[in-house]
């Protein structure tokens, strides 16, 4: 038995105005990052002015690592709206995985800056002689670049924090990177206006190694996520906590988990009493799915409901299927059970247990001896149960 999440699509048409599937975190996601976009727009033109005319090839740099922002906050935008889209047809877990090909996009993106600010730095350095000293106005801008970057870096991690976003606690941390850069370039100024000219280029590649670095990570991260890496030790540990303390489950095994951007999937085959019935079986799965989808920041459990545990071995494959095991029945028996007979098929352990629940009282004491019979040598049969039931008034 399998539990699935239902998944509602609110769009009916192109024209159907959008709903995201998390209003409050869209709605954060797009008031931070309009403010980032903002913040970076300003430090682009400044700083790479300031540079070009104040002679500081790591402002310069500096201001690329700007514009990079800046893209990169376009593409949190874009992704922050389509990947807040309902599930739908095509994609029945929905759309959060656009944001984790966002942040793949996002840091192939900065370590290719990086490594290209690192290599212009290396180049210019190769000829010392004509590197120029800067002009002290290139300090105050770095100076209030770093201002703006740390700030900028902790009011985005405590949005990213408050709403549980991946994504933007990652451009958060991409915003602490930049402060760095900037302190950075700063320390390259000011050993460029004591006489060590050098020094700027020497911050400028530090700079293009740290860009490289923070890409190569927020890369790294999201790949690990697209292939279905599973949550860490300890919170597994937690979810199978929470399932084996739901009331009825007796057992757990194959407990299987992957991220799906800021939330996870959860599949899980779950043991219960072999006897009970089919619906208070999947009652059992409900309540299960229910423990950890409330306890946990998953989107979704998947239950599978065992009568035994089949984790390294399926006993019961070998067995016929209901249709066939009822016309050996018939066939041992030499005759056919009576059309009012209730049968329940319990296949356990390599054999069946049946369940005969009969109306007809006449028949009970031959066909008792019969199936006492029958299991002795049966291939199949385990045991044969029979139980007289009183006909309906």
């Amino acid at each position: 038995m399998t539990n699935h999440a239902h998944s509602h699509n609110h769009s009916h048409g192109k024209s159907a105005a959008f709903e995201p599937t998390h209003p409050a975190r869209f709605a954060a996601a797009r008031k931070s990052t309009w403010v980032s976009i903002f913040i970076n727009l300003i430090l682009t033109i400044v700083q790479v002015l300031a540079g070009f005319f104040g002679k500081s090839q790591s402002l310069m740099a500096d201001g690329l690592h700007s514009l990079a922002d800046l893209l990169s906050d376009v593409l949190v935008l874009f992704a922050n709206r389509h990947g807040n889209k309902h599930a739908d047809a095509n994609h029945p877990y929905g759309h959060a995985r656009i944001e984790t090909a966002a942040s793949l996009i996002l840091g192939a993106s900065l370590a290719a800056l990086g490594v290209g600010l690192l290599i212009a730095a290396g180049m210019r350095l190769q000829h010392p002689e004509q590197v120029q000293a800067v002009h002290p106005f290139t300090l105050w801008v770095a100076l209030f670049a770093l201002a703006a970057k740390e700030g900028m870096f902790r009011y985005m991690l405590a949005i990213a924090q408050r709403v549980r976003s991946q994504m933007l606690i990652a451009n958060a941390w991409h915003a602490r990177s930049d402060a760095a850069s900037s302190l950075v370039v700063v320390v390259g100024i000011i050993g460029n206006l004591l006489g060590y000219t050098f020094l700027d280029l020497v911050a400028a590649a530090v700079v293009g190694v740290m860009i490289a670095y923070m890409g190569i990570q927020f890369a790294r991260e999201a790949l690990m996520e697209l292939v279905d890496t599973g949550l860490d030790e300890e919170e597994v540990r937690a979810i199978r906590n929470t399932l084996k303390a739901v009331p009825g489950v007796i057992g757990l095994h194959d407990l299987r988990t992957r991220k799906m951007a800021d939330n996870a999937l959860v599949d899980a085959h779950i043991m219960v009493d072999p006897k009970i019935s089919v619906s208070e079986g999947h009652y059992i799965a409900e309540a299960a799915r229910g423990a950890v989808l409330k306890a946990h920041h998953v989107m979704d459990v998947m239950v599978h409901i065992d009568p035994e545990d089949d984790a390294h071995a399926r006993p019961n494959a070998h067995l016929p299927q209901r249709h066939l095991l009822l016309a050996h029945l018939n066939e041992r028996l030499g005759h056919p059970l009576p059309p009012s007979t209730r049968i329940v098929l319990h296949y356990l352990n390599g054999k069946v247990d049946a369940e005969l629940l009969l109306l007809d009282n006449a028949t009970f004491v031959g066909l008792a001896q019969k199936c006492t019979a029958i299991v002795v040598d049966d291939p199949y049969f385990r045991s044969i149960s029979l139980h007289q039931l009183s006909a309906p008034n």
